[in-house]
């Protein structure tokens, strides 16, 4: 899966990558090492426990000036990378989020009640929901947000983003995609 983002992102231009790796750490390095098999720089960030999917990000030592992409090492997806970028300068965002649209199908007939009244009857309605597609974006100052040795998911990252008021976005994605970080997934 992480050759196949990195795969990607190069065939798009990215050349410079960091994983941050605890879990399963020494074979990913084994297997990437420098990056010089793809043409690319692969640096490493060693977390001594889990941080969660952004607090390993703060122990990058010499952060870039433009934005960082970040994947989730369990996402296929044919996102254009730098279709998000492009959309997170253009819209000046200080933080960007890939969604997508999910439908989920009840397969019964739904009684909606008021007491034991039937109001009316939705034969196997369909929920949607944007969902977080894990490929995020955010200026580099972002991990001024982040505090040390912090355990800090994206998505408690995000909201804590949106209540100081920063400029978050959510970037739609319409290109196929799949979280595989279950086995069921799979």
């Amino acid at each position: 899966i992480l050759e196949h983002i990195l795969s990607k992102a190069k065939k798009e231009g990215f050349k410079n990558f960091i994983f941050t790796i605890n879990y399963l750490g020494q074979k990913i390095k084994k297997y990437f090492g420098d990056g010089k098999k793809w043409n690319v720089k692969i640096n490493y960030v060693k977390e001594k426990l889990p941080l969660g999917t952004v607090g390993g990000i703060k122990l990058i030592k010499t952060l870039p000036k433009e934005p960082i992409i970040v994947c989730n090492g369990d996402v296929i997806s044919d996102i254009k990378f730098g279709d998000l970028l492009n959309f997170h300068i253009n819209n000046k965002a200080f933080a960007t989020m890939a969604i997508k649209s999910y439908e989920i199908e009840n397969p019964y007939g739904v009684v909606n009640l008021r007491g034991e009244k039937i109001l009316n009857l939705d034969e196997k309605p369909v929920i949607k929901s944007n969902i977080n597609v894990g490929v995020y974006i955010f200026n580099p100052k972002a991990i001024n947000y982040i505090r040390n040795n912090e355990s800090l998911d994206m998505n408690n990252f995000f909201d804590r983003l949106v209540k100081l008021n920063k400029r978050v976005l959510a970037y739609p994605v319409y290109e196929s995609w799949a979280d595989i970080g279950r086995p069921s997934d799979l």
